[in-house]
This record gives structure tokens, C-alpha cells and sequence, in this order.
């Protein structure tokens, strides 16, 4: 599986969810979307689920960053 990687850390709300969702309208099947942030995306999660995405959350204690990894849902 190919990954793509955004970094989202330092911008102000709406632009780490507007670049998300614009970077998922072109992921391919074969795709992964890796997201680093600076703080949780609460307000993705709902989104992501109502559209059919699969998505993994970690913390990273050390960074103080969030990786979040999307890809479709298996049909």
C-alpha cells in the first residue's frame, strides 16, 4: 500500500480538516493517508465514519503529535 503523508501541525482550525478531506478526495484504493497533528481531530472521526473510511489514531508522547492513518473501507 502506498502512503502519503500530510502535516497539519500549526494551522488554525479549518484548514487542518479542509486539507484532509481535499487530500482524501484523491486517494486511491491502493492509498493510505498518514496525518500528523498537532492536537485530536475530533470533528473528523464523524466524517470519516459517515463516508466509509477506516482510520487508526496514536499519540505520540514524545512529539506531542497525533499520527492518524485513513484508507477506504474494504467493500
Amino acid at each position: 500500500m502506498n502512503t502519503r503523508h500530510l502535516d497539519v501541525r500549526g494551522l488554525e482550525a479549518p484548514e487542518p480538516l479542509e486539507r484532509i478531506l481535499g487530500e482524501l478526495d484523491s486517494l486511491q484504493d491502493n492509498e493510505q493517508l498518514d496525518v500528523i497533528h498537532w492536537r485530536e481531530p475530533l470533528l473528523l472521526y464523524p466524517i470519516l465514519e459517515e463516508k466509509g473510511w477506516q482510520y487508526k489514531t496514536e499519540y505520540d508522547e514524545k512529539a506531542r503529535t497525533y499520527l492518524i492513518s485513513i484508507r477506504k473501507a474494504p467493500r
